[in-house]
């Protein structure tokens, strides 16, 4: 699981993803048995919620497991909005 993390924070959470679905295959069909579009369109769009899906799916998500999905969610929506926020940005150059 270290080695898990240390690639989500060098490489971000799409790699994640893909090296735990390369490793752990089976957690990703107990999570998504229907077909493979839906995490293929989570890791591309959301990622960050795609991963704590997988991640709390074990027992079904209930109760305080909701809100660490909303903070998966919130780092996403964070995330395609930033780039957005900076680009309006009259005085911002680029530049440090």
């Amino acid at each position: 699981m270290c080695c898990f993390f240390t690639i989500l924070v060098f490489l971000g959470p799409r790699a994640g993803i893909l090296i735990w679905y390369l490793v752990n295959p089976t957690i990703w069909a107990r999570a998504f048995p229907q077909s493979w579009v839906v995490p293929l369109a989570g890791s591309i769009f959301v990622p960050w919620t795609t991963m704590m899906y997988v991640l709390l799916f074990q027992g079904g998500i209930t109760g305080f497991e909701w809100v660490w999905l909303g903070l998966a969610l919130f780092a996403d929506i964070a995330f395609w909005a930033g780039g957005g926020f900076r680009r309006r940005m009259p005085s911002y150059s680029g530049q440090y």
